[in-house]
């Protein structure tokens, strides 16, 4: 291979494949850099000693393919290239085979600055060859190996569940495959393995895992794609500890294997409501510093001079955020501070800033700057401010929603401040290099049921086969006909369900399912679904789990986002080989496209025209 070549190997012959990465004519004497996904080796070809290869080294351009045999040679001392592997040898041509000419590219992979991103999905081909792009795909199959081995040494079946399965009305659309020899029938492409994942535990496969491909039908972002794939698993038996031992397991193999990091574990754990009270959301950024209620630092009333001065609600927490090593923030910069439109659109309480300037806050209130300024841990250059909710009437909520709802909008602020502040200062939690800092962390207990607002109902926040707190099943029969009341006590169950989440990115979410017919019957009736309804819908797997189906749990985790964190990438494109963009277009292909009028009567589709 092109990068495998060293000093060790001088006076040997070797056969070199692969692309002209670079060609530089000297005249007599023409220098070929050669290029795999290995590396490159710098290749000679001396008109004196080869006029042959010499003749054809002159028609060589970048991007050929070629064949080069010749002899390992090491370089002079003041030629030796120090950052290549390759770089203390060259091989003299004594053979050279042109395997295959090439257009002259859009861009070259070996050029500094890309083209736009249209020009890289378009040309994905050429794009793959560039050095990062190697390192991304050479990466993800390092994590797939190590998971793969690690849970196979835990002793579980890698096990395949079909593409083409039954459309559940749950979770985001279905991609659908029509079926040619059941007209005005159709398959849907699997959002997860689920039920299929389930159906295995009922079926004595008491250890199950796939790394999976899965297909939603959704809006894009820069860590969501169509087609995905997910490490995808289930256990029997399973207390929630035992499923983070084996996802901690497997993460710490997947980390270590890929990319020589050292992950602690266990994994920190948080409940749901913790997180969104110390920071703003349930996939916390623990690089950074919690939010910090800061009232129990003040007497009652200073509190009260300050509600009064900014009114403020004093029921309400008083977030201190504080972004660690900030440096020196202008005046400027400060005023300008929390007017980003990020946390705008959360519902809630009005937002509030009661400091943005230090100074100031200390001349005006110097006793409470000094008590907030000891219970948060200020240090010198940090950068901290002070936020409450504004004290005017809102409409109906219950009080803990709008609670939630405010700091959740804390957080957003955290955030965006962490964003343009703890980066450019490389300021996370006293690290050098926040890349490279992996903050994993599990968050547990979430809400079982979550109101949509669009709907005015209760729906399942996970999917209903999670099951519940057994101390919260009281309050789920008392209240299991209130699917239409938004102030009901269903927002107050806990889930048996869990996030794993690093540096703010959900990896993945998993619970312990319901497997007793009984308590599934409760969930789907305080989901108003009726039997009929609950039937349709799940039928098979409903009358799966009425034969003798053991206590099971698992959890599914995103393959791309892994690599993506691993890679230091800014999006899920950047590590997975043949992405769609935002509009769900594959550009090399030319995908998706408008099949035949045969095609479609085949299968008995007439398309409709759009309407206006």
């Amino acid at each position: 291979m092109c990068g495998a070549l060293r000093a060790s190997d001088a006076g040997k012959k070797a056969v070199l494949m692969g692309w002209v990465n670079r060609r530089r004519d000297l005249g007599s004497i023409i220098f070929i850099d050669l290029r795999d996904r290995t590396g490159v080796t710098q290749v000679v070809v001396n008109r004196e000693l080869n006029p042959s290869a010499h003749d054809k080294a002159e028609q060589l351009r970048n991007e050929y393919v070629i064949a080069v045999i010749g002899t390992v040679k090491q370089r002079d001392r003041d030629t030796v290239n120090k950052n290549i592997p390759t770089g203390e040898v060259e091989l003299i041509i004594e053979e050279l085979r042109l395997l295959n000419e090439s257009k002259s590219p859009p861009f070259l992979p070996g050029e500094a600055i890309l083209p736009n991103e249209e020009m890289r999905l378009k040309y994905r081909y050429i794009d793959l060859r560039r050095d990062a792009m190697q390192f991304n795909i050479e990466l993800r199959h390092k994590v797939s190996k190590a998971i793969r081995d690690d849970l196979s040494a835990q002793g579980f079946f890698e096990i395949e569940t079909p593409f083409m399965t039954r459309s559940t009305p749950e979770g985001a659309r279905d991609y659908l495959v029509p079926s040619r020899v059941q007209p005005g029938s159709f398959y849907a492409l699997p959002q997860s393995p689920q039920m299929f994942k389930q159906i295995l535990m009922i079926s004595g496969f008491d250890r199950y895992f796939q790394i999976v491909r899965c297909f939603r039908d959704e809006d894009f972002r820069a860590d969501r794609q169509a087609e995905f794939t997910q490490i995808d698993l289930e256990m029997t038996y399973p207390q929630t500890d035992t499923v983070w031992g084996v996802v901690e397991g497997f993460l710490t193999a997947a980390f270590k294997a890929a990319a020589g990091q050292e992950i602690k574990a266990p994994f920190p754990r948080m409940s749901y409501d913790e997180a969104i009270k110390r920071y703003g959301n349930d996939k916390p950024d623990m690089r950074l510093p919690a939010m910090v209620d800061v009232r129990a630092a003040l007497m009652p009333e200073e509190l009260d001079e300050l509600a009064g001065k900014f009114r403020m609600r004093k029921e309400f927490p008083l977030q201190l955020i504080r972004i660690p090593k900030a440096g020196e923030i202008s005046g400027t910069e400060r005023r300008t501070i929390g007017t980003y439109g990020a946390f705008q659109h959360v519902q809630g309480p009005s937002f509030v800033q009661l400091m943005t300037d230090p100074k100031r806050f200390a001349k005006d209130y110097p006793a409470p700057s000094e008590k907030v300024q000891a219970f948060a841990k200020i240090e010198p250059d940090d950068l901290w401010l002070l936020a409450g909710a504004a004290n005017h009437p809102e409409k109906a909520a219950v009080m803990d929603q709008r609670v939630q709802h405010f700091c959740e909008k804390c957080g957003f602020l955290r955030l965006d401040l962490a964003q343009k502040y703890a980066s450019r200062h490389k300021a996370f939690e006293k690290t050098g290099d926040p890349a490279k800092d992996f903050r994993f962390l599990w968050v547990s207990d979430f809400p079982m049921f979550e109101w949509d607002n669009a709907e005015k109902r209760w729906n399942p926040a996970h999917h209903p086969f999670t099951t519940l707190h057994e101390e919260d099943m009281a309050k789920l029969e008392a209240n299991i006909d209130s699917v239409h009341d938004p102030k009901s006590p269903l927002g107050e169950i806990r889930a048996l369900a869990y996030d794993v989440v690093l540096n703010g990115t959900e990896l993945g979410s998993g619970s312990i399912r319901i497997h007793r017919q009984d308590i599934q019957k409760k969930i789907f009736q305080a989901l108003g679904m009726s039997d009929d309804e609950a039937r349709a819908r799940f039928g098979f797997f409903l009358e799966a789990l009425e034969y003798g189906t053991p206590p099971h749990g698992g959890i599914a985790l995103g393959l791309d986002r892994i690599v993506m964190i691993l890679a230091g990438a800014e999006s899920l494109r950047e590590v997975i080989p043949f992405p769609k963009t935002a509009r769900a277009v594959d550009l090399m292909v030319d995908a998706p496209t408008p099949v035949s009028e045969a095609q479609l009567k085949e299968l008995g589709i007439a398309i409709r025209k759009a309407q206006e």
